[in-house]
């Protein structure tokens, strides 16, 4: 006889089963609202208001019992702090379930499970950080690839200014040295000139 043995199998072992329950109520915690099937929504109901349940007590103790089950500081701060004050006057009843068709390959039932007075705001809201932090990342290669290319062609500039200047330094002391040898060849001459005018 099977007295007194509550909730499904669900197909999976207890390890695999509890494990399932466990990863389903972090991610109703975080977005406040996940589609699933039927069964496993009605399932999870009782296992996610135990853990509510448990917020309300705010105690040392009752934060292990819910840590062990969500693992996860941040899930365990957002049950005490801000589901515990929203469901301050709320005697059980925290999640309901709402059936929502059958799935499309197997037709199996699906329910929207959800947090009774859910933030809105907050479904999906890690992803959207993860994907504005991520653009902002891509913003900064771009930024800093077009920071590069412009440093690396300031340099080639500065490579051919400096080689411009070179060239002319060096044309232009080519040019003083002819300067110089044209005038030791006017004293020479000048100095053979006057020679010449006192030998006569």
């Amino acid at each position: 006889m099977r007295h007194r043995i509550s909730g499904r199998k669900l197909n999976r072992k207890t390890s695999h089963r509890i494990a399932l329950l466990k990863n389903m109520a972090k991610s109703l915690i975080v977005h406040e609202q996940i589609e699933t099937t039927l069964p496993k929504a009605k399932d999870l109901r009782p296992f996610v208001e135990k853990i509510l349940h448990s917020g309300k007590k705010n105690d040392l103790h009752s934060r292990r019992r819910v840590f062990s089950y969500l693992r996860d500081n941040s899930l365990v701060n957002k049950v005490f702090d801000v589901l515990a004050k929203r469901y301050k006057n709320r005697n059980g009843g925290y999640v309901r379930v709402l059936k929502s068709g059958f799935r499309y390959g197997d037709s199996a039932p699906k329910a929207i499970i959800e947090l009774v007075d859910r933030d809105v705001a907050s479904k999906g809201l890690v992803d959207k950080k993860r994907i504005e932090e991520q653009k902002k990342l891509e913003q900064n290669k771009l930024d800093s690839g077009i920071d590069k290319t412009q440093s690396t062609e300031n340099i080639t500039k500065d490579k051919s200014d400096s080689e411009t200047l070179k060239q002319s330094s060096t044309s232009v002391s080519k040019k003083k040295i002819t300067k110089a040898e044209v005038s030791t060849k006017i004293d020479k001459e000048n100095k053979e000139l006057t020679k010449d005018t006192s030998k006569k």
